[in-house]
């Protein structure tokens, strides 16, 4: 499988993702960290964002959260609270929580609550960036 990385992303759901890929970006907590065949083993933090995927003249995006990658290998293992294609994000809905999620972040402004509303606004703002890109770019 050379010139190959085995890409499988994993949320509380089950595998979102399971596949051959050649390069995958995912966003790191210090930034982009691009990951190709022969990389050095890691295991590294990822924070809500985009996670780019690359295969022959094909990309794929997905919507993920924050969480853990472990790459060994030829294989790059994601552990998210949140993986979502853009076509399966109800940009609507998003808003809607996104609005809530503000408003009640004004009232908290510090805490266990305060920190889980900035990771629901975090995933929020990753799945509109997402959608919106794919809207423009069609």
């Amino acid at each position: 499988m050379a010139g190959k990385l085995r890409l499988v992303v994993v949320t509380p759901e089950g595998k979102t993702f399971d596949d051959d890929v050649e390069q995958v970006v995912m966003p790191g907590v210090e930034g982009q960290l691009g990951i190709l065949p022969g990389h050095v083993p890691l295991l590294t933090a990822i924070q809500p964002g985009e996670l780019d995927l690359k295969a022959g003249s094909r990309g794929d995006e997905l919507a993920v959260g924050g969480g853990f990658a472990e790459v060994a290998g030829d294989r790059v293992t994601i552990l998210t609270d949140m993986a979502v294609k853009p076509q399966d994000i109800d940009e609507h809905a998003v808003e809607k929580a996104l609005e809530s999620a503000k408003k009640a972040l004004l009232e908290k402004k510090d805490g266990p609550e305060a920190a889980a509303l900035m990771a629901l606004i975090q995933k929020s703002m990753a799945q509109l960036n997402l959608k919106r890109k794919r809207r423009t770019n069609a």
